[in-house]
């Protein structure tokens, strides 16, 4: 009878760690908010719509507890609201500016986190810039405020060297607009990484108005023929149509 009882038990405790051993997948699977979110939008590309489904589920996540990752993801899932799905200029004012809001408030609760930063510039530069630039130079402290932030804590972040290169084209040289900082920027961005569109797209715009098409074409050229771009919805939805229509613009010159 012993004997039986012993083998019982084993049976039992073989058939619980076969159960731990199932489950641990499952487990190791589970991801927070902002990671779940983060997966849905590398796909936009695909399904546009996972944008909204990546900003509800944010959303929803932060009425139950202030989460300074999901409030970061959250600022950029708006910025891509306003770039991809917001049909108006109203649409998208409102998507940035409900961005630099969250992220505000992210680098309130985490100020040593780059990205919490740099997604409120970028929102409130692209704010300012869909509000048109000389209608909101006011804001022009807080963009490159939250710029040397970023750089201060990440030298190498690239939204921010983007972003910083961006602002030294687009606003008036008074006001510190400077082509060849920007393009300093941008190509500081594609050393880092040569696969980093976005960046690459816009030293085109700054080569274009200085009248160097040839170089222009160059980079355009290599964004069309970009085979690991570094983030393959953004180049598939905005930095590839950007670049052909650029070159486009500049055919025969």
């Amino acid at each position: 009878m012993p004997a039986r009882v012993s083998l019982a038990l084993l049976v039992r405790l073989a058939l619980a760690s076969l159960a731990a051993l199932a489950l641990a997948p499952l487990t190791a699977m589970a991801q927070t908010p902002a990671e779940t979110a983060r997966a849905l939008v590398a796909r936009y590309h695909e399904d546009p719509t996972t944008i909204e489904r990546a900003r509800d589920l944010l959303e929803a996540a932060l009425a139950r507890e202030r989460q300074p990752d999901a409030m970061v993801m959250l600022s950029y899932v708006y910025f891509l609201v306003g770039d991809v799905r917001a049909g108006t200029a109203d649409d998208k004012l409102a998507a940035y500016d409900r961005g630099r809001e969250i992220g505000k408030r992210a680098v309130e609760l985490a100020p040593k986190n780059p990205d919490a930063h740099v997604w409120y510039g970028i929102n409130t530069g692209r704010w300012g810039q869909t509000k048109g630039i000389m209608r909101s130079l006011f804001l022009l402290p807080t963009v490159r405020g939250e710029i040397d932030a970023t750089l201060a804590l990440d030298p190498r972040n690239l939204r921010a060297l983007a972003l910083s290169g961006n602002v030294f084209f687009e606003v008036p040289r008074i006001a510190g607009g400077d082509r060849e900082k920007a393009e300093q920027q941008f190509r500081k961005a594609l050393e880092i990484d040569p696969h980093f569109t976005v960046a690459r797209v816009d030293l085109a715009r700054v080569l274009i108005a200085g009248g160097r098409s040839a170089d222009a074409r160059r980079e355009l050229q290599h964004v069309i023929e970009e085979r690991q771009p570094n983030n393959v919805a953004d180049w598939t939805v905005k930095d590839l149509p950007r670049a052909r229509e650029l070159l486009e613009s500049i055919k025969g010159k």
